[in-house]
C-alpha cells in the first residue's frame, strides 16, 4: 500500500507475454502526474529474414505511440517509450502495453509509473 507521504510507485512485469496492464486506482484527493517508462526486450530467433518487433502504448485506451522496428540478427533489442502523464483527482489511470513480433522471442515487457514529487 502507498504512503500519502511518499510518491507513488507501480509496476507491472510480464515476462515474456505479449500484452501488459498497469491500472493505477483514482486518488480522491489531489491530481497526480506520473513519469511512465514502457521497456520491450526481444532476441532474433536463427533462420529468419527480416526479424522485426512492434511496441505500442495506450494511456485509457488511447493510443499515444506506436513504432515497428527491424530487429537485429542474433542479438537482443528493444524498444522503449517514455512519457509523463497527468492524473485528475478521481481519475484512473490504464497503461497498456501491446507488442507484436516477427523472427524474434519475447524477453521481457515491463510498464514503471512513478510519481513525481
Amino acid at each position: 500500500m502507498n504512503s500519502p507521504l511518499r510518491p507513488e510507485h507501480w509496476e507491472v512485469d510480464v515476462g515474456d507475454d505479449d500484452v501488459a496492464h498497469l491500472d493505477i486506482p483514482p486518488h480522491a484527493q489531489r491530481d497526480r502526474t506520473f513519469e511512465v517508462s514502457v521497456d520491450f526486450t526481444v532476441r532474433s530467433l536463427p533462420g529468419h529474414d527480416a526479424p522485426w518487433h512492434e511496441l505500442r502504448v495506450l494511456l485509457n485506451g488511447a493510443q499515444q505511440w506506436a513504432r515497428r522496428i527491424a530487429a537485429q540478427h542474433d542479438s537482443a533489442d528493444s524498444l522503449d517509450y517514455r512519457v509523463r502523464c497527468q492524473v485528475p483527482v478521481g481519475e484512473p489511470m490504464r497503461i497498456t502495453a501491446a507488442t507484436e513480433i516477427h523472427g524474434v522471442r519475447r524477453l521481457a515487457l515491463r510498464i514503471v509509473a512513478d510519481e513525481e514529487a
